[in-house]
């Protein structure tokens, strides 16, 4: 048995400074607090002009800027293209006289910041500059944030911790001087930060004592949205901030003015009702201990201690991390954003192309039951991808690109479309039945199987002039680089379209009562082959010049024969186009789940250590901070990277547990430098 404990606490994150990049979190999978070297968010405004602000954010927190509500997508002027024999419409491109309504629909839902926590010292802010003898840790095994430092020479500690199961932060302070704590709350913004300081007359903060005489509640009203605030501390109250000046800033003051201890929970409780007691700081910090505990033990996991390659501990870092991580800000009801529960990015939306790079990888480590939470909200939306199929006149269900919590695509030059997270749900399905055998999953999700592949053999054209079923424009394929009218039978998309309807088939089968559609059979046999030029496999089939003109963002080529088996993959013209790629790509535009996607094409190749080279690979993109968080360093507006982290977990998975007929540990070096154990973790398809 591996040591979980000792695995997992040899790559605690410590920070003996302030760390711009790499601000360290607690959180439950659905909520999640970012804090600085003080342990809360003291220095908001250093981090927040050096892009990576520290957001307190929930998956439920989502607000609707005042007047942009009444706008959908039929109050937008569309872009029309050919499609085959008829036209088709896409909210692409901003049309003169409706921009402001396109900008509404792109930044409306958007996650906000619920409320910053600072810590004043002696009634003042605490500046960079006072604070010296800084040592952080982050304790993976209890989810236990500690935090020794000095202000002006005198000592502090604080503890953070995040509840299992309630949206609630604790924290226990110990200090030299006296301290208070300060609660403020900003407007809803779209942007990175989800705050806006400025508009303080547009939301409201009413504070109210409760009577059991250690809990307060602050109730926050902003525009669409009412949610409740609760502090819980036995030695101390809450008053609005002293000098009276600002609406929206609130003060936790210790009774004896030094020790104390306190928690602070965020729910969506109306301001009619009354929420039930929140936790206090003991009940945060059994309740994390339990939580952390309990995931260590049960999920998959790597050791690479007995391994002589001088990367292997680096590699386990970004394993562990990774794992933290992704339990933290992609483990909830909703699939996770980009940049999870950390900042906005995109304004806080997620995308459904990359709901398997952050989250295929649950089931193969043990934890199936994480991944089915977020996988529930597809029946949930199944009415809106109906709509987004039919009208543009197909059949199925058409899953959306970039959305809120309501699953409505937005106006987006990109977005709506891009296809290929049309098969992620059958793909992330079937790797759930394989690893639990769960029969129960089958009635359960056979409506969303039946309808994403209805989608998909409609959405194909059949040609006359060769009996097969093509991709053809209008799309964008997973290389966002082309011209969506000049776009056919992309590579990766042919293939991955085929394997979503064998598993669509398969799935049929194993519901002895259900017959499968006859056309799914036909379109499975009868689609058209990727193809070859000059013995490569290009990004399409109209794009001769993949690897001189369009060699940039992702190789996705790549993906046909890595993230899927490839059955109809020639595997020489494969190994050759990853050479090419690695070749004569632009690496610094490649993002974080590109070099998990070539470890595993080279993986299924049989080339092990390139797979340990490129998993590795030391580019601005493929980078891994102190936090663990796959940071995209080229990017201001994304200094993290979420699906960077769950396509490496996925990564690990087949290069350790293998795939459907694989031998053992295919993607470990067998040169005597990769001694390695693992537990848990199930084989790929």
């Amino acid at each position: 048995m591996i040591d979980r404990k000792k695995l997992v606490s040899r790559h605690n994150p410590k920070l003996n400074a302030v760390q711009i990049d790499s601000p360290l979190s607690v959180g439950n999978g659905g909520f999640a607090f970012t804090a600085d070297i003080t342990g809360m968010q003291s220095l908001y405004d250093l981090y927040a002009k050096n892009s990576v602000p520290l957001c307190t954010m929930s998956e439920w927190g989502w607000h609707t800027e005042a007047g942009s509500g009444c706008y959908t997508l039929k109050d937008l002027p569309l872009t029309e293209y050919d499609y085959a024999d008829r036209k088709v419409y896409y909210a692409v491109h901003k049309k003169p006289g409706s921009e402001h309504i396109y900008d509404l629909l792109r930044h409306n839902a958007h996650k906000f910041n619920l409320g910053r926590i600072s810590l004043n010292v002696e009634k003042k802010e605490v500046q960079p500059e006072d604070i010296s003898n800084i040592q952080q840790t982050l304790h993976l095994h209890e989810g236990k944030l500690e935090s020794r430092f000095c202000v002006n020479g005198n000592a502090f500690e604080v503890i953070t911790v995040c509840h299992g199961e309630h949206d609630t932060v604790g924290f226990s302070v110990k200090g030299d001087l006296s301290v208070s704590v300060v609660l403020s709350f900003p407007y809803g913004h779209h942007e990175m930060a989800g705050a806006d300081w400025q508009k303080e007359n547009n939301h409201d903060s009413i504070l109210s004592f409760e009577s059991d005489s250690s809990s307060w509640i602050i109730r926050r009203s902003m525009d669409d949205i009412e949610y409740n605030v609760q502090i819980q501390t036995d030695n101390g109250k809450v008053e609005h901030f002293a000098d009276g000046t600002k609406k929206h800033f609130f003060e936790i003051l210790p009774t004896n003015g030094k020790d104390f201890t306190f928690s602070v929970s965020f729910s969506s409780f109306p301001k009619s009702q009354k929420p039930p007691k929140s936790p206090d700081f003991s009940d945060c910090l059994s309740s994390s201990k339990t939580l952390w505990e309990n995931f260590w033990k049960s999920c998959g996991i790597i050791d690479f201690s007995g391994a002589k390659d001088s990367r292997a501990r680096e590699l386990e870092r970004r394993m562990v991390l990774s794992l933290y991580l992704s339990r933290i800000q992609g483990c909830g009801y909703l699939p996770p954003a980009e940049t999870g529960l950390t900042l906005n990015s995109w304004y806080g939306r997620f995308h459904l192309e990359m709901h398997a790079w952050h989250s295929a990888y649950l089931p193969l480590f043990n934890n199936a039951d994480l991944l089915k939470k977020s996988l529930n909200w597809y029946n949930k939306i199944l009415p809106q991808a109906r709509e987004n199929a039919a009208k543009n006149g197909y059949k199925g269900a058409r899953w959306p690109k970039m959305v809120d919590f309501r699953g409505i695509d937005c106006p987006s030059p990109i977005a709506t479309l891009l296809i290929w997270q049309q098969p992620h749900i059958l793909y992330m399905l079937e790797l759930i039945f394989r690893q639990t055998e769960d029969f129960t999953l089958l009635s359960e999700y056979w409506e969303i199987v039946k309808e994403s592949v209805d989608f998909i053999c409609d959405f194909l054209y059949y040609s006359e002039t060769d009996g097969k079923y093509h991709i053809i424009a209008p799309i964008i394929p997973a290389q966002e680089e082309h011209d969506p009218r000049a776009v056919k039978n992309p590579c990766f998309e042919l293939e991955y379209f085929r394997f979503g309807i064998d598993i669509g088939l398969k799935w049929a089968n194993r519901m002895n009562n259900i017959q499968p559609p006859g056309k799914w059979a036909v379109v499975y046999a009868n689609m058209a082959e990727p193809s070859l030029k000059d013995g490569l496999y290009p990004a399409h089939e109209n794009c001769p010049d993949t690897f001189e003109n369009f060699n940039r963002d992702h190789p996705s080529m790549l993906g046909a024969f890595g993230l899927i088996p490839g059955e109809r993959i020639d595997k020489d013209a494969m190994l050759q186009t990853l050479k090419k790629v690695i070749d004569c790509w632009e690496l610094e535009t490649m993002w974080g789940w590109d070099f998990a996607m070539m470890a595993m094409t080279a993986t299924r190749l049989g080339l092990p250590d390139l797979a340990i080279d490129l998993l590795l690979m030391d580019t601005p993109k493929n980078a891994y901070v102190i936090s663990g968080n796959n940071f995209q360093k080229t990017r201001t507006d994304l200094p993290l990277y979420l699906p960077g982290n769950g396509s490496l977990l996925l990564a690990l998975a087949m290069m350790t547990a293998g795939y459907d007929g694989s031998e053992p540990m295919p993607g470990i070096p067998k040169n005597g430098m990769w001694d390695i154990e693992f537990e848990n973790i199930g084989m790929m398809i």
